[in-house]
C-alpha cells in the first residue's frame, strides 16, 4: 500500500491558530527583492517516529496536537508575518497586512506506516496528501498521525513573504518554544536594509538575468507543456560520491565547491536527456540560487524576507555532454561569481525599483518555445532537519517539496538526517529528464528508501 503511495488521508479537524499575543494591525511593505518572486508556494515536511508522551509538558497539554498548536501560537508572536494576509495595493503590488488572522492548522490521519512511505515518489506520497495546500493567509500547517503512531508535520508558505532561510528561522524558533528555551534568533522586518539607492544605479548585465513580466518571451504551447510534465523525486547521494564529483570538477588548482560540482554534474546529465531530439543546437540553462545576506552591508543574519538572486549559465547541450566535468564546473563558477558581490544585489534592488510597478522575474524561470532544458539549483545546506524537535525527538527525515508549476525544473540538495555527510536531493524535472538522469547517474543519485533512513 505505502510503497505505491496508495493510502488514504482523513482530515480530523481544521482550525485557525492565531498568535498567542496579538500585535497592533499594520501594513508591512514587501522589499524590492520580495517583488521578484511570483505567487508560488513552498512546502516542507518532517517525519517523526511515534512520540513518547511521558514528559510533563505533554501531560499538561494533553496531546501532541495540542503541543504543536500551542507552540505555533507562541512562535507566531515574533513571526507575525506568517499570521497575516497578502493584499494588492492600489498599483497592483502585493503588501502584507499583519492582522493576526492566524494560520490554517489541519489535523489528519493516514492509514499508512512510516516505514511504508515511498519518499522517492514524492508526487504519489507527499503531494496533495501530507503537505497542505495554502488556501488563504501566508502559512498553512498540517500534522498527520500515521498508522504506526508516527507523525508528519508539514508547512506550506507563500514564497513572496519568505525564502527558505526565513522559513528555517521560523521552524527552529517553533521547536525552541516547544523546549521552553529563548529563541536563538529574533526576526528582523527592517525593510530599509533592502532599499534602493538614490539616484538609481543600473547595470545592463541585469537585463540578461531578469525581465519585466510584460516583456516575457513566448511560453511553449500548452500541447508541448503537457507532453512531458514535471515530476518530483527524492534521492540521496553519498558523501563519497560528492567527494568524487568534487575531485573530478576541480582542476588547474581551482577547487570547486560541492554545490558547484554537483550542479555541473546534473547539468551534464540533463543536457544528455535532450540529445535524443537530434537537435544539436539546443541551448540548456541552469541557474543557482544565491543568498545575499552576507553580501549586503549591515547585519542581515536575522532578516525575514527574500534576499535572493538567481544567476544562470547557458550552454549548447552537445558541448555540455562532451566536455569534461571540470569545464562545466568552471562555467558554473563563472556565472556564480557575477552574483556574489554587494554591487550585484544593490544593482538588483535598483533594477526592480526602476521597473515598478511592473514586476520582474528571473529569466531562468521563463523558457521560450525554442529553448532546451532549464532548471534551478537551490542550496538547502542550511536546512535545519536536526533542529526541528518539538520535544519527542529529532525528525527521521525532512525535505522541501516544491512542485512550483513553472516550466523550468527545480532541484534542492539538503543535508541527510543521518548526519554522515550524505545529501538528500529533491528533484522536480520533466519525466524524460528524470529517466535520463536515473539511467546515466543511478549510481550517484539513488532513490531515497525507508531502509536508507533506518525505518
Amino acid at each position: 500500500m505505502g510503497a505505491q503511495g496508495e493510502f488514504k488521508v482523513t482530515v480530523v479537524t481544521k482550525e485557525m491558530v492565531a498568535p498567542a499575543l496579538p500585535s497592533q494591525e499594520h501594513w508591512l511593505t514587501l522589499s524590492n527583492l520580495d517583488l521578484l518572486l511570483p505567487p508560488v508556494d513552498v512546502g516542507v515536511f518532517f517525519c517523526y517516529r511515534q512520540p513518547a508522551l511521558a514528559s510533563p509538558r505533554f501531560l499538561r497539554m494533553g496531546s501532541v496536537m495540542s503541543v504543536l498548536k500551542d507552540t505555533l501560537a507562541q512562535a507566531l508572536v515574533s513571526y507575525y508575518a506568517f499570521a497575516g494576509e497578502v493584499v494588492l495595493n492600489s498599483v497592483g503590488e502585493p503588501e502584507l497586512l499583519c492582522n493576526n488572522k492566524g494560520v490554517d492548522f489541519t489535523e489528519a490521519q493516514a492509514d499508512v506506516q512510516l516505514k511504508d512511505l515511498n519518499f522517492y515518489d514524492a508526487d504519489a506520497t507527499i503531494e496533495g496528501k501530507l503537505v497542505p495546500k495554502r488556501k488563504q493567509g501566508v502559512l498553512a500547517v498540517q500534522a498527520t498521525e500515521l498508522q504506526c503512531g508516527g507523525l508528519v508535520v508539514a508547512c506550506t508558505f507563500d514564497h513572496r513573504i519568505a525564502d527558505a532561510y526565513s522559513a528555517n528561522m521560523f521552524l527552529v524558533a517553533w521547536a525552541e518554544v516547544a523546549h521552553m528555551v529563548p529563541s536563538s534568533v529574533v526576526p528582523s522586518f527592517r525593510r530599509s536594509l533592502i532599499s534602493a539607492r538614490r539616484p538609481l544605479c543600473l547595470d545592463a548585465s541585469l537585463d540578461e538575468m531578469y525581465v519585466p513580466v510584460n516583456l516575457l518571451p513566448k511560453e511553449p504551447s500548452p500541447e508541448a507543456e503537457h507532453a512531458d510534465p514535471l515530476i518530483s523525486r527524492i534521492y540521496h547521494i553519498t558523501a563519497a560520491q560528492l567527494d568524487k564529483l568534487q575531485c573530478l570538477a576541480s582542476s588547474n588548482r581551482n577547487k570547486r565547491t560541492k554545490l558547484e560540482s554537483f550542479s555541473a554534474f546534473l547539468w551534464k546529465m540533463v543536457a544528455r536527456s535532450a540529445q535524443g531530439s537530434g537537435d544539436n543546437k539546443l541551448i540548456s540553462k541552469m541557474g543557482v540560487v544565491v543568498d545575499g545576506r552576507s553580501r549586503l552591508e549591515g547585519d542581515l543574519s536575522a532578516y525575514f524576507g527574500n534576499v535572493l538572486s538567481i544567476p544562470f549559465g547557458e550552454r549548447n547541450t552537445a558541448d555540455l555532454v562532451e566536455e569534461p566535468l571540470s569545464t562545466t564546473a568552471d562555467c558554473v563558477h563563472e556565472f556564480l561569481e557575477t552574483a556574489v558581490t554587494q554591487e550585484h544585489f544593490l544593482g538588483l534592488i535598483d533594477w526592480v525599483e526602476a521597473h515598478r510597478p511592473v514586476p520582474g522575474l528571473a529569466k531562468i524561470y521563463c523558457r521560450g518555445s525554442e529553448d532546451g532544458p532549464a532548471f534551478v539549483v537551490s542550496s538547502g545546506q542550511r536546512f535545519p532537519v536536526s533542529k526541528v524537535d518539538f520535544g519527542w525527538g529529532r525528525p527521521v527525515f525532512g525535505s522541501y517539496h516544491f512542485p512550483w508549476g513553472g516550466s523550468a525544473g527545480y532541484v534542492m540538495p539538503m543535508p541527510s538526517p543521518l548526519g554522515n555527510g550524505d545529501w538528500v536531493v529533491y528533484v522536480h524535472l520533466p519525466g524524460k529528464q528524470v529517466e535520463a538522469v536515473e539511467e546515466e547517474a543511478g549510481h550517484v543519485l539513488r532513490p531515497l528508501t525507508p531502509d536508507y533512513l533506518g525505518l
